[in-house]
């Protein structure tokens, strides 16, 4: 456990020179265990908020970015992450989501294509009249790295496609090293993994060659030619193409064939000659692949089921409370380092204080944690018959250190007080909350500033160098310059970094705000309601006319509406606003300028019997069209479902001189 600042600055120096070792040379000189054990001493000094389980999307966690090495090019469509499945119950819900956005009966089955997820190096290759022309690491999901001349050392990879001679082609696939030929070059690396990184990632094409890469296709995301209709079907083309297919890809009908499947590929895994850490089910036809989208980092119409959780014993020596960026209050139980899955784990999250208290879980315990995926580890029992006698129920703290008595805030929908307690400071007035908000605004998905990570702000937090997120652009470069660990090329990288970023989308600068129950869908929709950063600025003026209007939108509701006012009635906030305005260029809300849509509004009520009201406000996005939360004079068209419509609404529009249209006039609208 690291315990002042000189000590954690001294093993983040270790920790860098080991990151540089991986990504710049391209070799680990650090096993994977103890490298994690050292990341997560250093992140838990820097008091990096944790988020419950069931709040995790992966993410925010897409691939690392990309190397000055390569140039960078950007992807034809996003490489989005996959929304991950636990256990029986996490894949009933994905059948769920899936019937209730396509409209289908809550029993019906899609066929589902199930195969090995394979924990390698993920990469995108460009076929152009049957020519390998371009090939892209997955890099930040948006960008990736020119790595072409690398993936064509892979003998598993076709240079030439035989019989898909003309149009354009991505195929999309997951390069690793088999464990048998991992054996050979083991004491240069510390897994297969890190192994197929490092070899992708050489400038020197010849040094990539070397090393025994194997390719496993398992996708595209687009053809200008019609191959073929499922997933199951592109696999066999590609097959006939000389790729790699697995061989243990196959349908699943239904949660039974789904599970056997699942547990025939669980008993086989340490047989396999690749590593694999669950499967990946796909909704097998491509038309409704198309129809289901995608959320925000994952598609709709695919998940990861990973293989059941792994489990350690350990001790309890402390528990900690963490205060994140919206004031929760999160205990973190330290435990004694206890290896589990290959991962060397000393935090669990305790999550709240209602499970400390309903499992009774005090310092001193020994207790199971249970890691699963890239799930933070969890304390999930307690071995009472191992407790201690003299053992003390843990007593939540009732005040943040910094001085605020914290809260439970009542939820007027389920007429209970949260779970979480939170520390009421809606401003700047916390310093653990403020860092945790400039963590957030320097972000991947906020402003993205890169060399500005969680670490760097930390220690600048230390050193006064930034206070508050306006302090990033009035940095003294050449004094960070003469800092430990850094020098005048590294200051002067950071400097052009945050230059570059100061041209910014409206949405994005909202959402970099860290305005709490204002997420990137949130920031997404408010900036398109308001276009301009000249319009959103109107919220700062308190009028309640401001936000009136916000009832209308689509996605907003009450819970938004009442963190904006409560966010621009803070003077730190408005203070910290008008400074970010000054310094940076936002741009407006990139508008749609063609569909069929264009300039008009829509509403629904009432359920449809060919489609989803998700799928059909979708649809009206996709062409430019507004969607509208309320009935007002700004609404162009009402579209009432068969089934159930809200009488008051209806009537309202009819007040207004609405258009209306039946759910057969929708369809004829949408497909005339």
């Amino acid at each position: 456990m690291i315990k002042d600042i000189s000590e954690y600055k001294k093993k983040k120096k270790i920790l860098i020179k080991h990151n540089k070792y991986y990504y710049d040379h391209n070799v680990s000189k650090i096993d994977d265990a103890s490298y994690d054990k050292l990341k997560i001493e250093l992140l838990n000094f820097e008091k990096n908020s944790i988020i419950p389980v069931n709040e995790i999307k992966v993410s925010d966690l897409v691939g690392y970015k990309p190397s000055k090495k390569f140039s960078k090019v950007k992807h034809y469509e996003r490489m989005l992450s996959l929304d991950n499945a636990f256990d029986k119950n996490d894949i009933i819900d994905f059948y769920k989501r899936i019937n209730n956005y396509l409209n289908f009966k809550s029993n019906f089955r899609l066929e589902l294509f199930a195969e090995p997820k394979i924990d390698g190096i993920s990469a995108s290759l460009k076929y152009i009249n049957g020519n390998l022309v371009q090939g892209l690491s997955r890099g930040d999901g948006e960008y990736g790295e020119d790595i072409t001349e690398n993936l064509l050392t892979v003998s598993d990879i076709p240079k030439k496609l035989k019989k898909l001679k003309s149009g354009e082609l991505i195929v999309r696939g997951e390069v690793y090293i088999p464990r048998s030929k991992f054996n050979h070059i083991s004491e240069k690396f510390a897994n297969p993994r890190n192994a197929a990184s490092g070899s992708l990632r050489q400038k020197d094409a010849t040094n990539t060659s070397k090393i025994p890469l194997s390719f496993f296709a398992y996708g595209t995301i687009f053809m200008n030619h019609d191959l073929c209709n499922k997933q199951s079907e592109f696999l066999n083309i590609l097959k006939s193409e000389g790729f790699q297919i697995n061989s243990f890809g196959q349908i699943v009908k239904n949660e039974d064939d789904l599970f056997k499947n699942y547990e025939k590929i669980e008993s086989v895994r340490s047989q396999l000659d690749y590593d694999i850490d669950g499967i990946v089910y796909k909704v097998d036809e491509f038309k409704l692949q198309q129809r289901l989208g995608n959320l925000t980092n994952s598609p709709r119409w695919a998940i990861a089921h990973k293989f059941s959780a792994e489990k350690g014993i350990s001790k309890i020596k402390n528990i900690e409370i963490q205060i994140g960026r919206t004031g929760a209050l999160t205990p973190v139980a330290k435990i004694n380092p206890v290896n589990i899955g290959g991962v060397t784990v000393s935090n669990a999250t305790l999550h709240n204080e209602d499970e400390i208290k309903r499992k009774d879980i005090r310092i001193g315990d020994t207790v199971i944690v249970q890691r699963a995926g890239d799930v933070i580890p969890q304390v999930v029992q307690v071995d009472k018959s191992k407790r201690e006698k003299n053992s003390k129920k843990f007593l939540f703290p009732k005040k943040c250190p910094c001085g605020f008595e914290t809260i439970k805030e009542f939820n007027k929908i389920t007429k209970k007080y949260d779970a979480v307690r939170r520390c009421p400071d809606r401003g700047y007035e916390c310093n653990l909350i403020t860092k945790e908000k400039i963590k957030h605004y320097v972000s991947k998905d906020a402003m993205n500033i890169e060399g500005l990570g969680k670490k760097v702000v930390e220690n600048f937090w230390e050193m006064n160098l930034v206070k508050l997120p306006q302090d990033i652009y009035n940095l003294n470069f050449d004094k960070i310059a003469k800092l430990e660990g850094w020098g005048k090329l590294s200051a002067e990288n950071l400097k052009k970094s945050i230059n570059k970023t100061k041209k910014i989308s409206l949405d994005k600068f909202i959402y970099s705000l860290g305005i709490r129950h204002i997420g990137q869908e949130n920031a997404k929709i408010l900036g398109k309601y308001f276009q301009s950063i000249k319009f959103f600025n109107k919220l700062m003026t308190e009028n309640e006319s401001s936000y009136k209007d916000l009832f209308e939108l689509d996605g907003i509701g009450e819970t938004q509406i009442n963190s904006l006012k409560n966010f621009f009635s803070n003077n730190t906030n408005k203070k910290v606003f008008k400074e970010l305005v000054k310094n940076l260029s936002i741009s407006d809300f990139k508008m749609q300028l063609k569909g069929k849509f264009i300039n008009k509004t829509f509403m629904f009520t009432g359920g449809m019997e060919k489609m989803s009201r998700s799928e059909a406000k979708q649809i009206v996005e996709n062409e430019g069209g507004k969607v509208l939360g309320s009935p007002s004079k700004k609404l162009d068209y009402l579209v009432i479902g068969d089934s159930k419509p809200t009488v008051k609404k209806v009537n309202q529009a009819k007040d207004l001189g609405i258009k209306i249209l039946k759910e057969k006039d929708w369809y004829k609208l949408i497909n005339p």
